[in-house]
């Protein structure tokens, strides 16, 4: 049983820094990838950050470019999102995924493995 549990999320002024992590604890995707989305009130849900778990290949939406640096600690089946230069509109619910396919320039989500979410604020 796949259970992703987001952790690291709350309140922060705009300019600081906060570090979201996601365990998987019931299986490892060695073979695949893991992603940050993130979704605001009203809106879509949108790509953060994706990396791959054998060779640790980032990807990165263009909002977030040299600001936020994703990693991953394959013992511990976990992923983290180091998120710099936090800005108001980073203000969103950020949602982990896992075995999702990275590609060169695009990363496709498993819609099967979901956390529930982790709250980021950014205050102005």
């Amino acid at each position: 049983q796949v259970q992703l549990v987001e952790s690291g999320g709350g309140l922060v002024q705009a300019g600081g820094s906060l570090r979201l992590s996601c365990a998987d604890s019931g299986r490892t995707f060695s073979a695949d990838a893991m992603g940050w989305f993130r979704q605001a009130p009203g809106k879509e849900r949108d790509f953060v950050a994706a990396i791959s778990w054998s060779g640790g290949r980032a990807y990165y939406a263009d909002s977030v470019k040299g600001r936020f640096t994703i990693s991953r600690d394959n013992a511990k089946n976990t992923v983290y999102l180091q998120m710099n230069s936090l800005k108001p509109e980073d203000t969103a619910t950020y949602y982990c995924n896992a075995g999702g396919g990275l590609g060169l320039d695009y990363y496709l989500p498993n819609m099967n493995y979901w956390g529930k979410g982790t709250l980021v604020t950014v205050s102005s």
